[in-house]
């Protein structure tokens, strides 16, 4: 095992490009974003950054090297997810949407399907998206379960050679697209006869008939991430869209989600790493009425050297988390799962935290620090909520037959 902590040229070089990709399309957006009122506008003002990503090669870079896209290591990936996260957390959300709902087709789509799905977000051109719809409106932290349970409500049933599905889905981002006809690929988590499996949808497939937007929600934070909920109405898609066999499709949806857990750890470094930089300047600056910056005082001071040290800790647990899912190394799963419950939970923790530095300045809406912690609110809840989800699938992986508590770390 090697093991090295200095960025190569090439990552520095990583880094420094998504810095002023974010500087430069990113920023200028934050404030519109936040304050545009209509919640699907909000989101929309985001486009234009979306097809830059495209035309800049981020969107290949989430994509693996041997599907086609330019991504050869979890630590690139995870360089250039925090730096845009820093500056605008819900538009690397949006982005990440399109690794999630890949993946299950790098696992279990055959040849064929993986060139024709993923040649949208290979083509370096417009804005494409791809959607993992699994959520549903009643919640799917139990998605898999069995009858009597209630399981996942959507259905597909064979119609001659055509699935057709039926039900709602909700929180994924960009489910109706960017204008209400469906994203470029909607991987939809759905019941067949022989259980939970995943169907690929594509653009073709739906009108605005069968894929009726019935809401978009007005989110506190995270206002450039699409969210809404969508019904399907007897969509009819080609049988061979069926993405590995029929029946695995759950297995498929908790590797997916694999990635997107040491993701959720980068938002919130991101999220928590703007924070500290607004706290720590506005203790360095004011005195408010004392004869010192207040970072001579040692509560503040004392807040600051905790935050960042949580900061430096949830960063190297998320790279190395990620390293290990793109890598497919011993561990990936518990430390993918330590990332998102570890991470989320201490990014709310931290930011309440930095707030309480400021004070009641922080309260208003004009002050950039609160829109830190309602972005950060929702880390515990979505991607696989930590209660719902992640801590359940810690529990499993802890109670597994083999599992060894130095496998995560490389020291068995």
């Amino acid at each position: 095992m090697s093991i090295e902590f200095t960025l190569t040229e090439a990552q520095a070089e990583l880094r420094d490009t998504a810095r002023v990709f974010a500087a430069t399309h990113l920023a200028p957006l934050v404030e519109q974003v936040r304050t545009t009122p209509d919640p699907y506008q909000a989101a929309l003002l985001t486009r234009p950054a979306h097809a830059a990503a495209v035309r800049a090669g981020l969107l290949k870079g989430m994509i693996p090297e041997i599907f086609g896209g330019t991504m050869n290591s979890g630590v690139d990936a995870a360089i250039v997810t925090e730096e845009l996260a820093a500056v605008m957390p819900d538009f690397v959300a949006a982005m990440a949407g399109v690794m999630l709902a890949l993946t299950p087709v790098y696992l279990g789509g055959d040849p064929e399907q993986t060139r024709r799905f993923l040649a949208p977000f290979l083509a370096g051109t417009g804005s494409p998206q791809a959607v993992m719809a699994l959520s549903e409106p009643a919640g799917s932290a139990n998605f898999a379960a069995s009858p009597p349970a209630a399981g996942l409500q959507t259905t597909a049933v064979l119609d001659g050679d055509e699935w057709v599905i039926t039900g709602e889905k909700q929180w994924s981002a960009n489910l109706g697209g960017w204008d209400g006809a469906g994203p470029d690929l909607m991987v939809v988590a759905c019941r067949t006869p022989g259980g939970v499996s995943l169907i690929g949808v594509e653009r073709a497939h739906v009108t605005r008939e069968n894929l009726v937007v019935l809401d978009t929600l007005d989110m506190p934070g995270l206002r450039g991430h699409l969210t809404q909920r969508v019904r399907l109405e007897q969509v009819r898609v080609p049988r061979h869209n069926l993405i590995g066999p029929e029946g695995l499709g759950a297995e498929l949806t908790y590797a997916a989600f694999t990635a997107s857990g040491a993701a959720v750890g980068l938002l919130a470094v991101g999220s928590m790493r703007a924070a500290f930089d607004i706290a720590f300047r506005f203790a360095k600056e004011q005195t408010r009425g004392g004869d010192v910056p207040i970072i001579g005082h040692r509560p503040v001071s004392d807040i600051l050297g905790d935050a960042k040290g949580r900061i430096e800790a949830v960063r190297l647990l998320s790279w190395r988390a990620l390293d290990a899912v793109v890598g497919g190394q011993p561990g990936a799963l518990e430390l993918a799962l330590h990332a998102k419950i570890f991470g989320s939970e201490t990014a709310v923790d931290v930011i309440n935290q930095l707030i309480r530095v400021v004070g009641v300045t922080a309260y208003d809406r004009n002050f950039p620090l609160v829109h830190h912690l309602l972005d950060a609110l929702a880390y515990p809840i979505f991607e696989g909520g930590n209660i719902g989800v992640r801590r359940r699938q810690l529990a499993d992986v802890l109670a597994a037959d083999g599992w060894h508590p130095l496998t995560a770390s490389g020291l068995k």
